[in-house]
Parts: structure tokens; sequence; C-alpha cells
């Protein structure tokens, strides 16, 4: 027996395991991270071609409006304006009249002149054969629409 007591200085007590660390990370979490971040990315790019689409197709429709009948062309051009303002400002869809206007040249750096403002305000009621204005209004109204869906979609 005396053996048995001269190892007992050699024996260590039982101790537990370090705990388990969460990093580094399982390659699973890795993958899954990325997948939504991707996921993140992809979706605010469609999101943003998307709005440049819209953009796009309102300033081809701007821009295709023909300048040889004036009251015609403000006619289209005042439509789609308000389209796009039943898209992107609903209540504005409503305005008529100077509140319009005025609706108009709050959300736009460039503003109308007072012929070109009459012609657009008045085209949707006037006579499509109506004279007295011409392809100068049409013009500064193309641009002045172009401007405004620029800052607006």
């Amino acid at each position: 027996m005396p053996q048995l007591q001269d190892n007992l200085p050699e024996l260590r007590d039982i101790h537990l395991p370090d705990g388990v660390s969460a990093f580094p990370l399982a390659y699973g979490w890795w993958v899954i991270g990325l997948s939504i971040i991707g996921a993140i990315v992809l979706i605010k790019v469609i999101l943003y071609l998307r709005r440049k689409s819209k953009k796009r197709y309102a300033r081809k429709l701007i821009e295709a409006i023909a300048e040889a009948n004036p009251v015609l062309a403000a006619k289209q051009a005042s439509e789609i304006l308000r389209r796009i303002c039943v898209l992107k400002y609903p209540k504005a869809a409503t305005l008529y009249g100077q509140d319009w206007l005025d609706f108009l040249h709050l959300h736009c750096r460039q503003k109308l002149n007072e012929a070109e403002a009459g012609l657009l305000l008045n085209a949707p009621y006037m006579n499509e054969n109506a004279k007295g204005y011409g392809t100068k209004e049409i013009k500064e109204i193309k641009q002045f629409c172009i401007s405004w869906i620029g800052e607006n979609l």
C-alpha cells in the first residue's frame, strides 16, 4: 500500500472543458449572413431601377409630345404631370387653377412665366384649335415638365 499513497500528489481533480465559443462562426452562418446582405442589395437595386424606369418613361412621353398644336401639347403635358401626381402626391392630383400651379412651382426649382403657366392651366379646358400660342411656349412647358419629373420621380 505504500505505493498508492506515494502517487496521490500526482492525481489532479476533475476539471471541466472550456465553454463552446461563438467565434469563429461556422461556414453556414457566413452563408446565411452573406445571403441576407445580397438580398438587401438586390432589392435596393431593383427598386432603384424601377424608379429610374418610371422617370425615363415619363421623360420619353414628354419628349414625344408634338409641338405642332400648342394647346393639345400643353394638355398632354398637363395630363402627364397629373398622372405622376396620382402616383407620387395623391392629394395634389385634385388641385386645379392657381393651387395646381403653386404646387408645381413648390416642387421644382424652375418656374414658368405667365404665358406658359396660363397655357398649362387652361389647355385642358380650351378648344384644341385655339390660336395665340406658339412652339416657344410648348418648348418651355416641356422643359419645365422634364425638370419637374427629374426632381420628383
